[in-house]
């Protein structure tokens, strides 16, 4: 059951990390974070303010958000916003070859950049991800950081607006 911007910020901090501790992959020290700055005005702006403590924090905290995420195809457990976006994306579903593939990348992902290949697959299809694993591989380091801050800020907010109702 969706709840408003209100009822997020009635919550004690403890029912706050509760109900958003996992918007940001296995995470929840993001929305313990940004409870002091209780009331939000809407989505936006707790998504906004989950953003900049991301972005403000020490690289090795941005780094280990970045390891959280699940490898994409992936045949292990994932949390349960990675398996209902993976499943939309139809990575539940991959050939043997696919899998191949899909296994490949991220292993050699992970060996280049440090952290699995992060990527909002909502709305996108298989194929799409595989292109953007196959382009992003050679980005530089900076450049790839970049890009899953990117990521991860477009998953949150797609979570967040699953979530809640202004």
């Amino acid at each position: 059951m969706k709840m408003t911007i209100d009822e997020i910020n009635a919550c004690s901090r403890e029912q706050f990390v509760e109900r958003l501790g996992t918007i940001f992959e296995y995470s929840p020290w993001v929305a313990a974070s940004v409870y002091h700055a209780i009331p939000f005005a809407n989505i936006e702006a707790l998504h906004a303010a989950m953003i900049n403590v991301v972005r403000e924090s020490r690289v090795e905290a941005i780094v280990d958000l970045f390891r959280a995420h699940p490898d994409l195809g992936t045949r292990l457990a994932v949390g349960e916003y990675s398996a209902k976006e993976q499943h939309g994306a139809g990575l539940n579903q991959l050939s043997a070859e696919e899998y191949e593939r899909f296994y490949g990348l991220n292993q050699t992902y992970v060996r280049t950049f440090g952290f699995p290949f992060i990527f909002a697959v909502r709305g996108k299809a298989k194929e799409d991800i595989l292109a953007a694993m196959e382009t992003r591989i050679w980005n530089s380091s900076s450049e790839e950081a970049e890009q899953a801050l990117l990521e991860i800020e477009k998953i949150s907010g797609f979570r967040l607006r699953e979530l809640l109702v202004d």
